[in-house]
């Protein structure tokens, strides 16, 4: 293959750029399937059992008892005189300051300064 032709080598650079785009989608498919088997296997141990007649019903919760927090979530923050728009995007431009995701941060308060 010394003296190859223009021809010839763009021909090499399709195959190459065909196997290349097929084996993509063949690990694309992989994906999708190993997310198929998997949100199968975990929705069967999801089912709760039924409960019987003679079940004691439970008891009512606390009223006092803290509200659940979301996933990475670091508390609530005390909003004082300021929008919400304006109070998210002020927590926005502090996390992008600080090179800091937004669900490591704790903010307690937000007052405007006037």
């Amino acid at each position: 293959m010394d003296d190859i032709t223009l021809a010839e080598a763009a021909g090499v650079s399709v195959m190459g750029f065909c196997v290349v785009f097929i084996v993509l989608v063949v690990l694309i498919g992989v994906i999708y399937l190993q997310n198929f088997i998997i949100s199968k296997l975990e929705g069967r141990g999801k089912t709760a059992a039924a409960p019987t007649g003679n079940a004691i019903p439970e008891a009512p919760a606390p009223a006092a008892a803290p509200a659940k927090l979301a996933k990475g979530s670091c508390g609530g923050v005390m909003l004082y005189d300021v929008p919400d728009r304006t109070a998210a995007m002020v927590m926005c431009i502090v996390a992008d300051e600080l090179k800091t995701p937004l669900n490591e941060l704790r903010f307690i308060s937000i007052q405007e300064v006037k």
